[in-house]
Formats: C-alpha cells, sequence, structure tokens
C-alpha cells in the first residue's frame, strides 16, 4: 500500500469514527449532569439533617466534631442527583452500545466485501473498529464481568468467521 492510499485509508478511518459517533449523539443525546444536580444547590450550606432532608440531601454523620461548634456531619446534596443522573446515563449507554455493535460490524462488512479499493475498504473496516470501541466502551463501566466476556467471546468469534470468511473469498479470487 502506498503512502497516499495509507493516508487516505487514515482519513476515512477518522471520518467513519465521527460520523458514527455524532450520528449515534445525535440520536441518543448524552444527558448533561447540570440538568439533575443544579449548580445553585453548591450554596446551601445546611448543618442538620432535617434541614438536610427537607432540600432532597443526604444527612453523612461523622463520628465528632472537631470544634465544639461543627456539626456532627454533613448534608450531601448531590446523592439524589447524581443517582438519577448516573440511571439515565447508564440506560443510555446500554442503547448506544447496542447500536454501535451492529452499525460498527456492517461497517467493518462493507469495508471487507463491497469496497474494492483497498483504501477505503480498510479505512471503513478501521472505522467499524472505532464504532465497536465506542460502543463497547460506553457500556463497559456499567456491566457486569460475565456480560464483558461474553461480549467480547461473540465479538471474537465474529471477528475469526469474518476474516476467515474474507481470506477465503480473496483466495478463490486469486486462483482465478
Amino acid at each position: 500500500m502506498k503512502i497516499k492510499e495509507m493516508m487516505l485509508g487514515i482519513a476515512i478511518i477518522i471520518m467513519t469514527i465521527f460520523v458514527t459517533f455524532y450520528g449515534i449523539n445525535t440520536i441518543l443525546p448524552k444527558p448533561i449532569n447540570e440538568d439533575f444536580c443544579k449548580p445553585e444547590i453548591v450554596n446551601i450550606y445546611i448543618n442538620n439533617s432535617v434541614d438536610c432532608e427537607a432540600v432532597d440531601g443526604r444527612w453523612n454523620p461523622t463520628i465528632g466534631p472537631k470544634f465544639a461548634t461543627d456539626p456532627i456531619g454533613y448534608c450531601d446534596l448531590y446523592t439524589k442527583c447524581n443517582n438519577e443522573f448516573t440511571k439515565v446515563d447508564r440506560e443510555r449507554s446500554k442503547k448506544v452500545f447496542f447500536l454501535a455493535l451492529p452499525l460498527g460490524l456492517t461497517v467493518i462488512i462493507l469495508g471487507a466485501f463491497v469496497f474494492g479499493l483497498e483504501a477505503v475498504g480498510a479505512g471503513l473496516m478501521g472505522g467499524g473498529v472505532g464504532t465497536l470501541i465506542y460502543g463497547g466502551g460506553a457500556y463497559w463501566p456499567y456491566s457486569e464481568n460475565w456480560i464483558r466476556f461474553l461480549i467480547s467471546l461473540i465479538g471474537l468469534i465474529i471477528l475469526i468467521w469474518l476474516i476467515y470468511y474474507f481470506n477465503n473469498k480473496i483466495g478463490k479470487k486469486k486462483r482465478r
């Protein structure tokens, strides 16, 4: 592969990743933390459990005060809103994963089998791999180890099958 073709392939990888990344984020916009945890709650000072719970905070008692005038505990105003944000983000991440996985595989297959120009095919395949990484990375922190193992195993089997299929297809063309 010549330098120009290699650079074109890299450019196609980057642009494919941009297209899939921004396309997915257009369809499934990321939640914004400030929509759940309002910035104005930063300036609230609460020094007792009753007032803390009244503003949806979580009172965290401490072992004892440093000084006699300090309250015995503090109010965490972010627990509830962070939990809501995390729940919404987790659901979105799952949707991103299940959208990016078939999309990435489709782009890899298109690059491998449809485009005869090597720079385009290789670039699309690289972009498909980038899409898989983005989709997997979105849900990875929220998934359990057995799910990660199963997803990785299925991906590896599909990839190995694609490589064998692709190599057999090329081998038959060369023999003709």
